[in-house]
């Protein structure tokens, strides 16, 4: 069976940094890392964020002190913390390698490995047959994509969850130049339920995202989805947002 959240918020990687901020357990089911690689990952180069009507454009490369340094830094914090900590690896050669490193540690209530954005069928079964281990395991899928990517990562392993990685898009800039990243904002939301019923109408375990008001957060939960991910109504917030924690089932 699929793990369970309670309460069915948690937030989205990379919208709450390395360790769960203080006060976040009172809102939050689980707390996800920020993106982690084998090896460090310097961030993109600027720009790396640009407005949009109802919403924003990110395109941050991910950038990471690398697993082991993570594990060096933050896994007192992890083990320590009052709500679980599901660790968000990137999907590289090595994942393997780093979902050991993960286990042997014992600082992991679980594991979100996120798919690349190009992933196929047969390589998203690949990825999920080499993450599945002792760790509970949720798979990101590309927004792109999504319903035949989470076909195959139910096929591929019993009791794997699946979440959403947001939608992709590009704007144009000065001189030319164009952005191109992950699209976050309130104008995606009825993208989401769309997405969210349809995925959990066939019987996907989803934990999705899109919900930037907590009305719109019990919609997601009323559509099916098992968990909720919260991404820019969390940017920069040192409390967690007021009325969120109202949000159940």
């Amino acid at each position: 069976m699929p793990a369970k959240f309670a309460p069915p918020l948690m937030n989205a990687a990379g919208f709450g940094g390395w360790a769960p901020p203080p006060g976040w357990d009172r809102a939050l089911g689980a707390f996800i890392t920020n993106p982690l690689s084998a090896e460090r990952r310097s961030p993109a180069r600027a720009p790396r964020y640009a407005e949009t009507r109802g919403g924003a454009l990110l395109h941050t490369a991910h950038p990471n002190p690398g697993l082991h340094t993570a594990l060096r830094r933050y896994a007192r914090a992890w083990v320590r913390s009052p709500m679980p900590v599901w660790v968000h690896l990137l999907a590289e050669e090595t994942l393997p390698d780093m979902l050991d490193q993960l286990e042997e540690s014992g600082c992991a209530a679980g594991v979100e490995v996120r798919l690349p954005p190009a992933c196929d069928e047969q390589t998203a079964r690949r990825i999920v047959r080499a993450a599945w281990g002792a760790l509970p395991l949720m798979v990101q899928v590309p927004w792109e994509g999504a319903t035949a990517l989470a076909a195959a990562v139910c096929e591929a392993a019993e009791g794997v969850l699946i979440s959403l990685g947001a939608p992709r898009g590009a704007l144009p800039l000065a001189e030319g130049r164009r952005l191109r990243g992950r699209l976050y904002g309130p104008a995606g939301f009825p993208a989401a339920l769309e997405l969210t019923l349809r995925l959990s109408e066939s019987g996907v375990p989803l934990v999705t995202r899109g919900a930037y008001t907590p009305q719109e957060g019990r919609a997601l939960l009323e559509a099916g989805a098992l968990g909720v991910q919260l991404d820019l109504p969390l940017w920069g917030e040192l409390t967690f947002p007021a009325g969120w924690s109202l949000v159940h089932r």
